[in-house]
Order: structure tokens, then C-alpha cells, then sequence
């Protein structure tokens, strides 16, 4: 612009002094909401937050600038070519705020439209609440609460969300439970003994409880003992008696049955054992005996040779003895029947003599001559019935031959006749023989 435009603009209240001009670059700002109207054209700014809410006002109209001949007519034409830079610069301006306006309107109803009033309740402790989540998980992500394997999370995490959902988290308790002797852990979201025993499903009418019904269960857990009722026979004195209780061992059902153990009185199953439902339980009456019994020791035989025996001859040296060995016996009676007996100590009383037999080895001598060709094997199966080792019943004579023992050793013999072999026996026969003929043998002699 030249410095002549310059004048002019500055000038151009001298041009036209009728109609007064301000500056807008100038003039005082007025206060907020208060309406100046314009001198020489209308102001369409309008702040963007006012007009997303409020309707535009409609358009006043502006009287036209009266148009003068000459220098006032130039002044008016300048004047109208300001205005309309002046609008095309504030139209401009105006149009993005005026998106802005319409994106954050937009917005707005999207933000309403994601926030969720829900209702979460943490282990029994409920709150309302607003969320931008989607689902569950993202819900007690965002509230920092942390569920475990044992937890219980309804609607299931995943579970899309709406507004005016209930979440429910209930956290699992460890619970020790030996319930009838067998003793396992379990988890529970109860928070107390009765609540966690009707989630377990146990029966607790008439059971003995190691921990009230009401107390609480705090997140670390408790040991809970339960004993249900059971019905357990008796067996004793030839009754039987059933009674239902839920003691904790067989001694203590047979106290509650009223019977009395004495001495060394015991039962069919451990005492000390858990009694089960239906289970029968005999109680032994015992009674503790003992027993003294001798029993003989059997001696040995010791056999010695003897050159002065004929061969097959065996002479007793010494007689053996049988010891004795004392043997004492634990006796039980149950119940009135008697047991096999225990041994429980042994003692000897007298030991064994040994039982001492030469043997001989001389070869015996075969022929007596004068006797060798009588019938002897014909004599000796009508004395002994050809048994060496014969005896008569009155225990006097022996042998094939029936020789007694005073005459058996007048003829050399050792011992008893019936100890001797067949051959010595022959051998002493003959030598009777020919000391007395057959008259030793007088009902067989003839057969010889």
C-alpha cells in the first residue's frame, strides 16, 4: 500500500464526520454477554462453545451507507471494500472452530454412550460404580482386584459388560478338613464353618464340630476336625448293644456302651482305631493261665567195635537214658474257649545218657564137628519161626533158638542171644549140642 492510501486511511474521519467510525483493532472489548450493536457492519463471531449450544441468532439488518458524489462517494466505496475483507477474514476464522464444535459434540454422545454403572461386590463387600471397560476382566484389571485358581468370578471373566450389570467375586479359603478320620484340604468361597460345610455337602446333624458353627473363615484358611454320627454294635457278655455317636476311637464307643474292659481284656478291632458306621466291635473277655509239661530228651547210641565179638555180634555196654526237658506253656481262655497254648520257657531238668553198643568183629566160627549135618534151619523155624532177634513172651529166651541168657553165655555168648548174629547163634547151638543133645529144645529137638 503507498503512502497516499495511507493518508487516506487515516484520514477517513475527516471525510466523513456525520457518520462515526471505530476501529475494531482499537476499541474496548466488551464484557461477556453484553450486546453492542456495530456502527458500520454486524460481527457474526461467536465463541464455539456458545454456539454448539445455543441456536444462532438471525441476521439484523444494516442500513446501507448513504453514497456522495465526489470525494464522500470515494470514502463510502473504500469503506464497503474494508467490510468485505474484514468478513471474509472473520468467516474464516470461524470455520474450523465451528468443526471443532460439531467433533466435540460428537464425542460428548460417545462418552456417554461407553461409561457403565455397574454394581461390583468384592467377597461380600458391594459398591457401585462407573466404568469405561468392556468386559470382566478388564473391570477387575482396572479395580485391582486379583483372583486366584479357587476364586469364584460370576459372570465368568471374559464376560462382555453393560450398564447396570452385578459382578460377584467370592475368594476361595483353604479349609483342612478331616472329616471321619480321613483328612484332605478343600476349598471354600464360605465365610463361615456352617456356610462351608453345606457347600462341601457334609452332614453335620449330630457330628461333633472342632470349631462352632458361626465362626469365621478369614482368607488364610482354618483346620476343621468333623466326626458325623454313626451307629456302631457292641458285642460283649454274649449281648449286643448299637448305639449311634460320633466318638473319635472304638475305646471310647465301648466306654459309651457302658461296658467295662478289666485285666487283660482286649477287642476285635485296634482301640485306638476310628470307629466306622455299621462297624461291629466284640470285646474279648481273657483269662491268662500257665501249663508245666515234662518231655523226654532222646539219648544217643554210641557204637564201639569189639575184636572179641564175633563178627555180627553187638553187646550193650551201657544202657542209654532219656533226659527230661521242662517246658512252661502260656494258656489263654477268650471268651470262655481255651487257646492253642505259647510256649514260654524252657528248662532241663536231666540231660541224656548216651547209649553205648560194642560191635563185633571177629569172624565167627561156622562148624562144630559132629553137629554140622543136623537139620538147624528146620530147629530154628519151630523155636522162632526163623527170627533172629525172637523173643518169648515172658522175655526169658531169644534168639533162633530160644536160648536163655545164663545158658548163652555158659557157651561163650556176650549179651542177650537175640543181640547176636544168625551165624553165632548157630555156632552156640551146636555147642549145646554136643554138651546135652536135643533136650534144650524138647518139643522141637526132633526136627533136627
Amino acid at each position: 500500500m503507498s503512502n497516499s492510501q495511507y493518508q487516506t486511511y487515516d484520514t477517513y474521519e475527516a471525510y466523513d464526520q456525520s457518520e462515526p467510525y471505530t476501529d475494531v483493532h482499537s476499541a474496548q472489548t466488551p464484557a461477556y454477554g453484553v450486546y453492542v450493536a456495530p456502527t458500520s457492519y454486524q460481527d457474526t463471531y461467536t465463541p464455539a462453545y456458545e454456539a454448539a449450544l445455543e441456536p444462532e441468532p438471525p441476521p439484523r439488518s444494516v442500513p446501507k451507507p448513504v453514497v456522495e458524489a465526489g470525494a464522500d462517494g470515494r470514502a463510502a466505496r473504500r469503506r464497503r471494500a474494508r467490510y468485505a475483507d474484514r468478513s471474509d477474514g472473520t468467516m474464516r476464522r470461524l470455520l474450523p472452530q465451528a468443526l471443532v464444535v460439531a467433533f466435540l459434540a460428537g464425542g460428548t454422545t460417545a462418552f456417554v454412550a461407553d461409561d457403565k454403572a455397574i454394581e461390583l461386590s468384592v467377597d461380600g463387600r458391594p459398591r457401585s460404580l462407573h466404568t469405561f471397560a468392556d468386559d470382566v476382566t478388564e473391570l477387575l484389571a482396572e479395580k485391582g482386584v486379583r483372583v486366584g485358581a479357587h476364586d469364584v468370578v460370576a459372570p465368568a471373566p471374559g464376560e462382555e459388560l453393560a450398564s447396570g450389570d452385578e459382578i460377584t467375586v467370592r475368594y476361595g479359603r483353604p479349609v483342612r478338613l478331616t472329616l471321619d478320620g480321613h483328612r484332605r484340604q478343600v476349598w471354600t468361597t464360605a465365610h463361615t464353618v456352617e456356610g462351608a460345610l453345606q457347600q462341601l455337602g457334609v452332614r453335620a446333624e449330630g457330628a461333633y464340630l472342632s470349631a462352632s458353627r458361626s465362626r469365621g473363615i478369614g482368607r488364610e484358611g482354618l483346620a476343621l476336625d468333623v466326626r458325623t454320627e454313626r451307629a456302631v454294635t457292641v458285642m460283649a457278655d454274649g449281648r449286643a448293644r448299637t448305639i449311634r455317636t460320633n466318638a473319635a476311637t472304638v475305646r471310647e464307643v465301648v466306654e459309651e456302651a457302658g461296658i467295662t474292659l478289666r485285666g487283660q481284656d482286649a477287642m476285635s478291632v485296634a482301640p485306638d482305631s476310628f470307629p466306622r458306621d455299621g462297624q461291629t466291635v466284640t470285646v474279648l473277655r481273657i483269662t491268662r493261665t500257665k501249663e508245666v509239661r515234662d518231655e523226654q530228651i532222646p539219648f544217643e547210641v554210641e557204637r564201639t567195635e569189639d575184636p572179641s565179638l564175633f563178627r555180627g555180634t553187638e553187646v550193650v555196654e551201657r544202657a542209654g537214658q532219656p533226659g527230661v526237658r521242662r517246658i512252661t506253656y502260656s494258656l489263654r481262655i477268650v471268651n470262655g474257649v481255651r487257646q492253642k497254648p505259647r510256649r514260654t520257657r524252657t528248662e532241663v531238668v536231666r540231660e541224656p545218657r548216651s547209649h553205648v553198643v560194642k560191635v563185633g568183629t571177629k569172624p565167627p566160627p561156622t562148624s562144630v564137628q559132629g553137629a554140622d549135618d543136623l537139620n538147624w534151619q528146620g530147629l530154628a523155624v519151630c523155636e522162632s519161626g526163623g527170627r533172629p532177634d525172637a523173643v518169648d513172651p515172658s522175655g526169658t529166651y531169644g534168639g533162633l533158638y530160644q536160648f536163655d541168657t545164663r545158658t548163652w553165655q555158659s557157651l561163650g555168648g556176650k549179651g542177650r542171644p537175640q543181640d547176636a548174629s544168625a551165624a553165632e547163634q548157630t555156632f552156640r547151638a551146636k555147642k549145646l549140642y554136643m554138651r546135652r543133645g536135643a533136650s534144650p529144645w524138647p518139643h522141637c529137638g526132633s526136627r533136627l
